[in-house]
């Protein structure tokens, strides 16, 4: 059976998407792109915010279409928005046949042969359930890297975040089936490994009695083939010594953390249900760049908090100028019913929310392409992307780059590289976010 699947949001509900369509393929089902000829449709979706709330809406509704039109029998609607809006999903798009929640995607097999009997499947209970599958995912990502998912849910329940309430209390993956999925991962070419969660610095609280992912760090560092691993959503206030430790001995561990602050300033901390000061935040700042100087650190900030004054955002600002954060993203605050922050008073005009956004990117605007002048005349490993025949030139990141989210280094060569190859480049210019460089070598295999 032709099959289409579509995956939004973020990488956690990637890895949900990509062990879905390893239950799908090894049930027999091909997976094509083409919607006119798909015979049944799955879209994963995501609601963190209204924007992805209204990308997945969107999507559900084109691809309803196709029942109609093409050679679709069979719409499954998973993830977030399924677990968070079932009923509606239901009730108002009938072309709907099956709705699994964050917990119950392991029985898509089972809602999609159901559909094709004529039943519908609604199932989305249990969200404190772990899910646990033997399929070999199947990976999206072009092979040479892999997100590791290592913990599902939070406990944060912070005033402006629907998390909790979708995916559930913090619970960690076992490390004996996180080690032998990334040695999966590795066997299929896997080079790189992104560990995600809600937040990475908590795990094994919940099943080992504290604080374990620097031992998971050391097991997956063991693994061969994988060259690199890169640690995501670590909260500031949970990053502990041993962590730190493991990083500067450890030589597979990139120096890149991603410290998710949202702001900066101590009263909108407050109302966010943050658990730092801006005091803190610049003391674990300090810290970090001290134990490892060479250290990429990334954040993410929310503007227009309700609330927030302009004075508070003007503080921000200068903020992200002081402490030169190498990486950044901003988003309007989005109000999401059923979140303490949406009935606070003082909600502040979308207009400004996305203005005050595109004042602070400005601000890391600057930072980022004085800071890219100085990293021109060094030499720095890259792991290869891919290629870009329009331009030809090849793409490629350092240790200081997330795929798909932070910037790349462009390079050319008269001879093919294959994607995921590490090697050796000179940076010879920089390129607003991105950077030009000159091959040095390529790096064998371990």
């Amino acid at each position: 059976m032709k099959l289409l699947f579509v995956s939004l949001g973020c990488d956690k509900n990637l890895v949900d998407s990509e062990e879905m369509l390893g239950l799908l393929t090894g049930n027999g089902f091909e997976i094509v792109d083409d919607e006119t000829e798909a015979e049944a449709i799955v879209v994963n979706t995501c609601c963190f915010i209204n924007d992805a709330k209204e990308e997945s809406v969107n999507t559900i509704l084109e691809m309803a279409e196709y029942k109609k039109t093409g050679s679709c029998k069979v719409l499954v609607v998973t993830g977030c928005m399924a677990q968070r809006y079932k009923q509606e999903i239901i009730d108002e798009i009938p072309e709907v046949d099956a709705v699994l929640g964050t917990t119950t995607y392991d029985s898509i097999i089972e809602a999609v042969e159901e559909a094709l009997g004529g039943e519908h499947m609604l199932k989305c209970e249990d969200i404190d359930r772990l899910v646990l599958t033997n399929a070999k995912r199947m990976l999206t990502t072009g092979g040479h890297y892999a997100h590791l998912k290592i913990a599902e849910g939070c406990d944060k329940h912070c005033t402006y975040c629907i998390i909790p309430k979708l995916r559930g209390n913090y619970r960690s993956f076992p490390m004996e089936k996180l080690v032998k999925e990334a040695e999966e991962l590795a066997a299929q070419g896997v080079k790189e490994l992104i560990l995600v969660a809600q937040e990475t610095t908590l795990y094994g609280t919940d099943i080992y009695g504290k604080k374990s992912l620097h031992l998971l760090l050391k097991e997956l560092c063991k693994i061969k083939g994988i060259r690199w691993i890169r640690v995501q959503y670590c909260y500031p206030e949970e990053i502990y010594d041993e962590l730190i430790q493991t990083m500067k001995e450890e030589k597979k561990i990139c120096h890149y953390l991603d410290l998710p602050i949202q702001h900066c300033n101590d009263e909108v901390l407050k109302r966010m249900g943050r658990r730092t000061t801006k005091a803190e935040l610049i003391e674990k700042i300090k810290m970090l760049r001290k134990e490892i100087p060479d250290i990429a650190l990334r954040t993410t900030l929310i503007s227009g908090f309700p609330g927030e004054t302009n004075e508070q955002h003007e503080e921000c600002i200068e903020f992200v100028r002081e402490m030169k954060f190498d990486r950044l993203g901003v988003f309007p605050y989005s109000e999401e019913e059923g979140t303490k922050a949406a009935d606070y008073p003082e909600q502040i005009d979308m207009e400004i929310r996305r203005r005050w956004a595109d004042e602070i990117m400005e601000a890391q605007q600057e930072v980022i392409f004085a800071q890219n002048e100085t990293l021109v005349g060094k030499t720095y490993k890259a792991i290869v992307d891919g290629y870009l025949p329009q331009d030809n030139v090849y793409v490629a990141r350092t240790y200081r780059d997330t795929p798909e989210i932070d910037g790349c280094i462009f390079f050319q060569v008269p001879y093919e590289i294959v994607s995921g190859t590490i090697v050796t480049l000179l940076v010879t210019d920089a390129k607003g976010y991105d950077l030009i460089g000159e091959i040095c070598s390529e790096e064998d295999d371990e």
